[in-house]
């Protein structure tokens, strides 16, 4: 009987991988990879030459079954996404679930995630909260953010640059423009950022930026 490893990749910064990770990674039979372009930078950095099989939202509902059979045969399969930990807000959860189906082993490696620094550097309270990932991007966000309006624990969302103005400025329309948040984008990288203000003043200070790179968003729950 083989395993499955989810393995945390750096969100930016190379040096943030695990020794335990590059071992793992060069120990398996195969490597699950997002995007094998993406993956085939870091690979090659930490010298890993192992073969890699492109594992992504299109084709995961078609290949979970065999793939969860070729681990009952006995082969070891890691899983990667493009950065930070597999199944949050990225491919991975159907996997694990057709693993543990075929009474697979399934062992999560700790690692790199951009969820948590986001909400340590906010300075919001931190001993509760909630992940929403992505909100929907048409059908359903106005019913999503009328739930979350009186949610009173802190709320932490992830977001494209193309839409960061538009949630703020929907966040003040449905929760209040002095409810509190902060922005946190490009962490770990050269030019990371955490913004932290009212939504209303952080739609303001972001409407007159170019903004790029990966963001979390933080806000205050309903107090």
């Amino acid at each position: 009987m083989g395993k499955l490893y989810i393995v945390p990749t750096p969100i930016g910064n190379l040096d943030d991988i695990t020794l335990r990770a590059i071992k793992v990674l060069k120990e398996v039979d195969l490597i699950l990879a997002e995007d094998t372009r993406t993956s085939s930078k870091l690979l090659h950095h930490f010298e890993i030459q192992k073969k890699v099989f492109s594992h992504h939202k299109f084709n995961e509902h078609k290949t979970v079954e065999s793939l969860a059979q070729r681990m009952a045969s006995g082969e070891n399969l890691a899983l990667i996404s493009d950065a930070g930990t597999p199944a949050i807000s990225d491919p991975g959860y159907l996997l694990v679930k057709a693993c543990i189906e075929n009474d697979v082993e399934v062992e999560c490696l700790p690692g790199a995630t951009a969820l948590i620094p986001a909400l340590v550097n906010s300075g919001l309270p931190n001993d509760r909260f909630c992940f929403e990932g992505f909100l929907p991007p048409k059908k359903g966000r106005q019913k999503k953010l009328k739930q979350l309006a009186d949610e009173e624990r802190t709320m932490v969302f992830y977001e494209s640059p193309y839409r960061l103005v538009k949630s703020l400025e929907q966040f003040a329309e449905f929760f209040g423009a002095d409810r509190m948040a902060s922005v946190s984008r490009e962490l770990t990288k050269l030019f990371e950022e955490t913004k932290r203000g009212t939504v209303a003043e952080l739609a303001n200070y972001f409407k007159a930026k170019t903004v790029k790179g990966e963001i979390v968003i933080v806000v205050e729950g309903k107090k």
